[in-house]
């Protein structure tokens, strides 16, 4: 018999497919490292002593720590105004993801498993608010909100309130709620996309086995979607700790201000140089918590391939 002589495939050189990542590349070269770098120049760079304006020294051996040293001893200096911010925004953030985790999986669970021909209907009811910008949303609720909006008259009419009550005034249960409402779409996406995807054949084998719906469940379902619920809950609490615009809106006061808004308060005072500080140590207390999803991430793959 003849034999068919082997064809190669096509060569490429070293760099080809590599070169598709570069607009990727240079996309956070510009928008994310520059701006930092600009931003750690600030932050250890110095201060015009007559117009109190910011410095920014862009060589690093020429940086001073004293004005990062100084707001970074004040985050752990106790009741001082960004220790307070910064436990508060915590808890605010905690509780709003613990809710969203609430309200979001059993959404998502009922769309992947039961929603049937309907779960593009579903999907698309969840993700159209994305189609309207979030200050509009927010201003949505500040109408529903006010002392005659919609949600006191609903709420005396069902007797739960016996008088209007004052939700746009410092209520810390308020910015939660806003949070919730603005961020519970994350996780039910992710939460969404996993529970789409386990095989059908794997939850039968469970009740083949004498597991009902609740132990299977909570034996099958709920392990299988632990990555997306840490997934979820990563995406959710990312934005919630720079989130400022949400208590602005909703609260506006003081008593409620969170971390991003000391940010933003900083730069509107002319305090540029404490609000780069503030970034940073924002920034360096939410990388523990991405790191522990990277590795999470990492080993849940390489649990899969084995």
């Amino acid at each position: 018999m003849r034999k068919v002589p082997k064809t190669k495939g096509a060569w490429f050189p070293r760099w080809f497919w590599p070169s598709f990542a570069a607009p990727a590349n240079l996309w956070l070269l510009a928008f994310f490292v520059v701006p930092f770098y600009v931003i750690l120049a600030v932050a250890f760079g110095g201060l015009n002593q007559i117009f109190l304006t910011p410095e920014p020294v862009y060589n690093p051996l020429r940086w001073t720590f004293g004005s990062f040293r100084d707001v970074a001893r004040q985050l752990f200096t106790s009741q001082s105004i960004y220790q307070e911010a910064f436990v508060r925004t915590l808890v605010y953030v905690i509780l709003a993801t613990v809710l969203c985790l609430l309200i979001g999986y059993p959404v998502a669970y009922f769309i992947a498993r039961h929603a049937g021909r309907f779960k593009t209907v579903f999907l698309v009811a969840f993700i159209a608010p994305f189609w309207i910008s979030y200050m509009m949303r927010m201003f949505a609720w500040v109408n529903l909100l006010q002392e005659q909006g919609y949600i006191n008259k609903i709420l005396t009419t069902l007797g739960i309130l016996r008088e209007p009550r004052l939700w746009l005034v410092g209520k810390p249960s308020t910015v939660i709620l806003g949070l919730v409402y603005g961020y519970v779409p994350y996780m039910i996406l992710p939460l969404y996309g996993t529970l789409d995807r386990i095989n059908q054949s794997t939850l039968e084998a469970a009740r083949d086995l004498g597991a009902g719906q609740v132990r299977t469940f909570f034996r099958v379902t709920l392990p299988v979607s632990r990555q997306a619920i840490l997934a979820g809950c990563v995406i959710v609490t990312l934005p919630m700790f720079g989130d400022y615009f949400t208590q602005t809106l909703l609260s506006s006061t003081r008593s409620t201000a969170m971390f991003g808004n000391l940010i933003v308060s900083s730069l509107d005072s002319s305090l540029v140089n404490t609000g780069a500080s503030l970034v940073i140590i924002l920034l360096v207390l939410l990388i523990f918590p991405m790191l522990y999803y990277l590795r999470s991430t990492a080993r849940a793959q390489e649990l899969a391939g084995r």
